[in-house]
């Protein structure tokens, strides 16, 4: 059966490369949800003006590959104490959701959430939200698997924004 998770993590384009290759995901599509304007764009969201963040949505084979696995993945991506935004990219529209579609989702999502913070592997709290998911709007098609259309670009912006470091130090 194929469901969807939607993640906001910050830039999208550094969030759908984790996603992308593992079996039973079958898409991962960059865009925007949560604000108040329908059919946002890129410079919109960019802004601040929308109200929405950029997430990826993730259409997956819940037979092959669970929600719990999507929120390991998920975490691993992000700096859950952030309040901010995330590493170079600040403003509301990088902060960092979970999105959930059903109460299991939420169920599973919240478990997590107090299962990291109980961890002891960050000394700030956790602040990443959980919230309904709204309505998804794509993002423009050259924001779509970025990191294989240009590369080069994607591989400069990921080393500038600290986050390799950061997944390093927290996660490996």
């Amino acid at each position: 059966m194929i469901e969807r998770a939607t993640f906001a993590g910050g830039c999208f384009w550094c969030m759908v490369k984790p996603f992308d290759s593992w079996e039973g995901i079958h898409k991962v599509t960059s865009g925007y949800m949560g604000g108040h304007i329908e059919n946002p764009t890129y410079e919109q969201v960019k802004k601040g003006d929308s109200g929405h963040l950029e997430v990826v949505e993730i259409q997956y084979d819940s037979s092959i590959f669970d929600y719990e696995k999507l929120l390991e993945i998920y975490w691993q991506q992000i700096d859950p104490t952030d309040a901010g935004g995330q590493f170079q990219d600040r403003g509301e529209s990088y902060t960092t959701a979970i999105f959930v579609y059903n109460e299991e989702q939420r169920m599973l999502a919240e478990k997590s959430k107090e299962q990291l913070a109980a961890s002891g592997k960050f000394s700030k709290p956790i602040v990443t939200v959980i919230r309904d998911a709204e309505t998804f709007y794509e993002a423009e098609d050259y924001h779509q698997d970025f990191y294989k259309k240009s590369p080069d670009h994607y591989k400069e912006d990921l080393a500038q924004s600290g986050r390799v470091e950061f997944i390093n130090k927290n996660w490996k």
